[in-house]
């Protein structure tokens, strides 16, 4: 499976759709699924629109819980990956990011009277 590294600034503004879940590896038994150090992979619904597109929804995974996001929230994915994967006739592309945090944007400059 090759990994394509994606350019998140091309992608215009990134919301969530859905808040992080955890991801299920065994629906019968619930279990959780799990990166190679022990952390909980989570999931996170984003909405991608680009420059006058229409939106598209995309299922991000990361390992442990991002914090602080809410549905609605922009958000800020740091080190999105792509996965092309195939399985049997079924095939898609799968994503994964090192961070998903809450997007704060700089604060406006001190508009104040001078000389």
């Amino acid at each position: 499976m090759q990994s394509i590294p994606v350019d998140t600034a091309r992608l215009g503004v990134l919301r969530c759709a859905i808040t992080p879940e955890a991801k299920i590896s065994n629906f019968e038994t619930q279990e959780v699924k799990k990166d190679r150090d022990g952390n909980t992979i989570y999931t996170v619904a984003v909405t991608v629109r680009q420059d006058g597109r229409r939106i598209s929804v995309i299922e991000i995974a990361v390992a442990g819980e991002p914090k602080g996001i809410e549905e609605g929230q922009i958000l800020k994915v740091t080190g999105l990956t792509a996965f092309a994967w195939a399985m049997g006739d079924r095939h898609g592309i799968s994503f994964r990011a090192d961070a998903i945090t809450p997007f704060h944007a700089a604060p406006a400059p001190n508009k104040t009277g001078g000389a």
